[in-house]
């Protein structure tokens, strides 16, 4: 657990992201849950009494927005996610809330509670859909696909602002247009199309036309100081950014890597991940579409 000297140097930061478990019921082949061999599914569940040992309620106040993602979970599958969300939203009327998840857990009960909360514009949820009933379990393994639509139906139909978000690969790319349209028509607000940037594996192949960007070396030009943003994980401990919080054992704070982005060995993560020259992110987004 961060001790609560270290939380001052957090104060100023305007975005959150938190881990609220390390549990998923999926089985993504490139996920970290899949990679690192270190992990254990532990089922770490985040509290909102970890938040505020990190947080103070005037952090709280303070922030613009904080979202649930994480690297090992998917934040559905945790017990106390509407409470933390139900938290934030009492404290901080006007915080921007978000999540990213694979849809197809908890009931549609659920969804139109997590609607109730997401009740600002600015709110919304990341559904990680990668295809249509007969292409999304290739990489979404264990995601049934009714389970998933009868839950997104759910939540938009109770108002929460929905996102469709595409990994391509070469076994989906058809139905990009396709998907496009079922996204129309269930009531997404956003579709975007991406090709992933991690190693690819045997079943796994870069769409047709696609060639991945090397990574080289560059200044780093740093997303969490961007964004003022820090990460909580499922365990309550604080790393600088979810990318660095892979490493299940890391104790780097922002200052440790930072001392390394001007000399010959910058921090690889952060070289791979926020490079100026070519990075994790840069041309990631193949289409994105408002639709609504």
């Amino acid at each position: 657990m961060v001790t609560p000297v270290m939380i001052r140097t957090y104060k100023l930061y305007k975005v959150l992201h938190l881990e609220p478990t390390d549990v998923c019921q999926a089985q993504c082949p490139l996920c970290s849950r899949s990679t690192n061999p270190l992990f254990t599914d532990s089922h770490n569940h985040l509290t909102v009494e970890q938040i505020l040992t990190n947080l103070t309620v005037t952090d709280v106040q303070n922030l613009d927005k904080m979202f649930m993602c994480g690297d090992y979970g998917d934040p559905a599958a945790g017990a106390n996610t509407l409470e933390i969300y139900r938290y934030f939203r009492s404290v901080n009327p006007n915080i921007t809330l978000g999540m990213n998840t694979n849809g197809a857990i908890q009931s549609v009960n659920w969804w139109q509670e997590l609607a109730n909360i997401f009740t600002l514009p600015t709110d919304y949820v990341v559904f990680s859909i990668d295809g249509l009933e007969d292409t999304n379990h290739i990489y979404r393994r264990n995601v049934i696909w009714k389970k998933l639509i009868d839950n997104c139906t759910s939540y938009i139909n109770a108002g929460g602002k929905a996102h469709w978000d595409m990994l391509v690969y070469k076994h989906n790319q058809h139905q990009v247009d396709e998907c496009i349209e079922l996204a129309k028509t269930l009531g997404f607000t956003w579709f975007r199309a991406k090709v992933s940037k991690r190693a690819f594996i045997e079943g796994l192949e870069f769409p047709d036309g696609y060639e991945n960007p090397r990574i080289e070396q560059g200044d780093i030009n740093c997303m969490a100081l961007q964004e003022s943003s820090v990460y909580i994980s499922a365990t309550g401990k604080v790393h600088p950014c979810c990318w660095l919080a892979h490493d299940l054992n890391s104790t780097l704070q922002m200052a440790d890597v930072q001392a390394t982005w001007n000399t010959d060995t910058p921090n690889p993560i952060c070289k791979k991940t926020c490079s100026t020259v070519e990075n994790s992110f840069k041309n990631q987004w193949q289409r994105e579409i408002e639709l609504c």
